[in-house]
């Protein structure tokens, strides 16, 4: 089938790579030139592992294209799937939905036979019907459906989580449209998820509920973790204890600094907006909201007072800055809130990350940066690992310790066991632990 993906982002592009390798005709569509130039040259603007030769391997047998003509590319597409950013709004937290509609209105004046518009970006709900009135009233005689197919992809894990999906929601209120869909995900077929046809609205609605819930385990657990080191208790072993029960589930049950990146911290307050709007609080997930926000401020309070109370002066340094392993996302990353807290309080913060220190430079301008994690360490007061990277599993803890002013290891992702720590002569503190 001919796909046309408008958005050439994160999902955009996994997604058309990834359409592309089950077959499909794919043309990623974006209004930056300088982004669309550089895959053109097979260069990806995003980190992901398998990303790159995904692309390459479709580019060169002609099933994968950039352009930044989006009407040639629409006409005659059996699919056009808008998959462009939907940030929190400025002031309000409402979904930004200005990228959506107009992503819609130039579609229209170019459909071309019958064609499905899905939306892949995460959008409130009833946005499937302003689509809908949007094209039909730019071109009244098209003839289209639009449809909600949102995405539940994890950075560091795209690639699979797509062509080996938990589910496939979608939402459609047309039998045209539904065949359509069902040929674009056959490919899938051999693996046997479940494609989830639901109405449009509801599958708008339960791409915000997962997020809030994933997004609530995670602080259920941090919480879990602050209660454990006030009564000596081990979160590891108590996340292990509850996880196990097939009702809960192991994922997401890892206590740390608290969530971010691309999806949770906008999901959850545009849902959170949504409640408002309809009268419906969501009390839980506003909670969620505001514990996860002074969780990150007190990760960098848990540096400090490793160091006696005070930083200024002090250098720190701080092993990872992502907001999760295998990315090189910067959004909402709890690293932000951390340096921003240490530098204030007149820390030298120094840092290393393998993939998203050009991402972080220009939001820390405060912060020097190395070329490799030793580095960063040398003549540190204390080294904090922020994001567990693999590489940051097994340092050099004897090379570790004598680059250090301080055997202080302040261990945020809870990456090493505390009695191998402290044998080596390091004063160890994680989270939730002894």
């Amino acid at each position: 089938m001919k796909i046309t993906m408008i958005g050439s982002g994160y999902v955009g592009l996994v997604s058309g790579a990834c359409f592309a390798d089950f077959g499909h005709d794919v043309i990623c569509v974006d209004s930056d030139e300088s982004k669309i130039a550089r895959l053109k040259r097979g260069e990806i603007p995003i980190y992901e592992p398998g990303l790159d030769e995904l692309v390459a391997n479709n580019v060169k047998q002609n099933r994968l294209s950039f352009t930044t003509d989006l009407a040639p590319a629409v006409k005659g597409a059996d699919a056009v799937f808008i998959a462009v950013g939907t940030p929190s709004r400025r002031g309000d937290g409402h979904a930004d939905l200005s990228y959506v509609y107009a992503a819609a209105k130039t579609i229209a004046g170019a459909l071309e036979g019958f064609t499905v518009v899905v939306n892949k970006s995460t959008v409130p709900v009833g946005t499937g019907d302003e689509v809908e009135r949007i094209i039909r009233e730019a071109n009244p005689k098209a003839d289209f459906a639009v449809v909600s197919n949102p995405e539940f992809l994890r950075e560091g894990a795209a690639i699979e989580d797509f062509k080996r999906p938990d589910r496939v929601v979608i939402g459609v209120e047309e039998p045209r449209a539904r065949e359509v869909m069902e040929e674009i995900y056959r490919p899938l077929s051999l693996n046997a998820p479940p494609l989830v046809f639901v109405g449009r609205r509801t599958s708008e609605l339960t791409k915000y509920a997962a997020n809030a819930f994933l997004a609530t385990k995670i602080t259920f657990i941090n919480e879990i973790a602050d209660l454990c080191e006030k009564v000596g208790a081990d979160v590891q072993e108590v996340a292990r204890g509850i996880g196990l029960d097939k009702r809960i589930g192991g994922k997401f049950l890892h206590a740390g600094p608290g969530y971010g990146g691309s999806c949770f911290p906008k999901d959850t307050l545009a849902l959170i907006k949504t409640g408002q709007d309809e009268g419906s609080s969501l009390r839980i997930v506003e909670t969620v909201v505001a514990v996860n926000d002074a969780r990150k401020r007190a990760m960098a309070r848990k540096i400090i007072v490793a160091l006696g109370g005070s930083v200024r002066g002090k250098k720190i340094a701080l092993l990872g800055l992502a907001f999760k392993p295998n990315t090189d996302d910067m959004r909402d990353a709890p690293s932000l809130a951390i340096v921003a807290s240490l530098a204030g309080d007149g820390a030298q913060v120094h840092a290393y990350d393998p993939e998203s220190m050009d991402q972080a430079r220009p939001l820390m301008p405060e912060v020097t940066f190395h070329d490799d994690p030793y580095a960063a360490l040398e003549g540190a007061e204390a080294v904090a690992i922020v994001t567990e990277w693999d590489a940051f599993r097994a340092l050099d803890l004897d090379r570790v310790k004598s680059l250090l002013k301080q055997p202080i290891v302040v261990d945020l992702r809870n990456v090493y066991r505390p009695a191998d720590l402290r044998k080596r002569g390091f004063t160890y503190i994680s989270v939730g632990r002894k």
